[in-house]
C-alpha cells in the first residue's frame, strides 16, 4: 500500500487532490482564452485535409471523428477522473449502470463465470443474475464478507469478482487486501464499484484492483443535476471497454461533461464536509433512545470498522439507521421532516433520505424484503453540505413524531 501510494504521488507531481480536482487533465490555455473547459457541442468533427485523415487513421494522432467515439470535453473529464483515481485510463458513460453493464460485457464471453457479492446494487445483481444468462454467462452470488465462500465459488472459467465497497444500504466494506490475494491466486480480475467512497476516501487501484467503477451522478458531479458514469483502470483493459462503448452507444453528452468538470472542482470540499457531518449525525443517532441501530463505517459499532479505518480516509456521506417501531412509525418520521428531501439518490449538496422498503423494494413482499435485510423501519440518509446542527434538528423533529 505504502509503496503504491509513493509511486502515485510521484506521478502526480506532488500536487494535492484538491488542486488536481481543479486543474488535472486540461491544457493551461484553452479555446478563446476561456478559464473553464469549453463545451464542444457537436456530433461531427471535420478534417482539414487528406493528410489530417491519414495522420489520424495511420499514425494515431489525436483527433475526433464522431461524437459517439469521443469528444474533447469528455476527454478532459476522463483525464481528470483517471488522475484523481490513480488510474492509467478512464472512459465516461451516460450513467453509472451503462458503465457497469458495458464493462462487464467487455471482459466476459459465452461460457465464462463471474462471482458477485449479494450486497451489490439491485440493478447490478439483476443484470448479472438474469440478463447474462442470455449470453451463456454463469453468475454465482456469494454472501458479502464471507471470503471462504467467495473463494470456493471461483471456478476454472471464472473471469472476475465484483463487489461494491462500501455497499448500499448497510455500508459494508470489502477487504481489498484480502480479495487481492484471492484474485491473484486464481488469476481472476477484480471489479469494484467505489461510488460510495469516491477517490477522496478510497482508491482501490492502489490496493491492486483491476477496474474501478463510479456513478459520477453522485459525489463526483455533486449537485443532483447530471447522470454520468465512469470506469477506470489499466490502459489495456480500458481500451477493450472503450471499443465496446463505441458500439453500445452509452455516450455522455458534452454539456453533461462540462457539469461534471464543474462539480469535480469542489468535490474534495464537499466530500470532506459530508464525511464530517455524517460522522456527527451517526454519533447523534447512535445515542438517541428512539434509534434501534446505526450503520456507518467510521463508527466503532460497525462490523467493518477496522477494515474501513485501514483502507479509507473518511467514512463517506451516507448514514443508514433503523428506528424503533413499525411501518406506520416510519411513515410518521418521514412526513415530519422539513429540511431533508425524500429521494432515492445520494452525493449531492442537498440532504436526501430514502426508505428502501417503500422506494427501492416496493415490488417485493415483506418476507422477501426482510430476507435481504430491508426492514420496515430502515432509512438511508445521504448527507448534504447543510449545517449539521440544522440536519440534526430536522431528524430530531422526525423522531419526536
Amino acid at each position: 500500500m505504502a509503496k503504491s501510494s509513493r509511486k502515485n504521488k510521484a506521478n502526480r507531481g506532488g500536487k494535492s487532490l484538491s488542486t488536481r480536482s481543479i486543474h488535472a487533465g486540461e491544457p493551461r490555455r484553452k479555446y478563446a482564452d476561456s478559464l473553464t473547459t469549453p463545451i464542444i457541442q457537436t456530433s461531427t468533427f471535420t478534417f482539414k485535409n487528406s493528410k489530417a485523415i491519414e495522420d489520424y487513421t495511420k499514425k494515431g494522432k489525436e483527433h475526433f471523428e464522431y461524437g459517439r467515439y469521443g469528444n474533447p470535453t469528455a476527454k478532459i473529464a476522463e483525464r481528470r477522473l483517471a488522475n484523481l483515481e490513480g488510474a492509467e485510463e478512464c472512459v465516461v458513460f451516460s450513467s453509472g449502470m451503462s458503465a457497469i453493464t458495458t464493462t462487464i460485457l467487455s471482459v466476459v464471453q459465452s461460457g465464462d463465470h463471474i462471482v458477485i457479492t449479494d450486497d451489490s446494487y439491485k440493478k447490478t445483481l439483476e443484470f448479472c443474475r438474469s440478463y447474462l444468462k442470455q449470453f451463456g454467462i454463469e453468475c454465482t452470488i456469494v454472501p458479502f464478507g464471507d471470503y471462504e465462500v467467495l473463494e470456493k465459488a471461483i471456478k476454472k472459467n471464472t473471469r472476475f469478482i465484483f463487489s461494491e465497497s462500501p455497499t448500499n444500504p448497510y455500508l459494508n466494506v470489502f477487504d481489498l487486501v484480502k480479495i487481492k490475494k484471492i484474485a491473484d491466486k486464481h488469476n481472476v480480475l477484480t471489479l469494484i464499484d467505489s461510488t460510495f467512497s469516491t477517490p477522496l476516501n478510497q482508491r482501490p487501484i492502489e490496493f491492486g484492483m483491476d477496474l474501478v467503477l463510479q456513478s459520477a451522478t453522485k459525489y463526483l458531479g455533486g449537485h443532483n443535476d447530471i447522470l454520468a458514469g465512469a470506469v477506470l483502470g489499466r490502459a489495456g483493459l480500458i481500451e477493450t471497454i472503450r471499443n465496446l462503448h463505441k458500439s453500445m452507444g452509452g455516450t455522455i453528452d458534452p454539456h453533461c461533461c462540462y457539469l461534471l468538470l464543474r462539480g469535480l472542482k469542489t468535490f474534495p470540499l464537499r466530500v470532506k464536509k459530508q464525511n464530517e457531518s455524517a460522522l456527527t449525525i451517526g454519533r447523534f443517532l447512535e445515542s438517541h433512545p428512539r434509534i434501534k441501530r446505526v450503520y456507518y463505517p467510521f463508527l466503532e459499532s460497525h462490523r467493518h470498522y477496522r477494515i474501513a479505518k485501514r483502507q479509507m480516509t473518511g467514512g463517506g456521506g451516507v448514514v443508514t439507521f433503523e428506528i424503533k417501531g413499525n411501518l406506520n412509525t416510519a411513515k410518521r418520521f418521514l412526513d415530519a421532516l422539513k429540511l431533508c428531501y425524500i429521494g432515492p439518490s445520494l452525493g449531492g449538496v442537498e440532504t436526501l433520505i430514502t426508505h428502501p422498503a417503500l422506494v427501492t423494494y416496493y415490488d417485493y413482499t415483506r418476507k422477501e424484503r426482510y430476507a435481504l435485510g430491508i426492514t420496515d423501519t430502515l432509512f438511508r440518509l445521504a448527507v448534504g453540505i447543510e449545517d449539521v446542527e440544522d440536519l440534526i434538528e430536522d431528524l430530531e423533529r422526525g423522531l419526536k413524531a
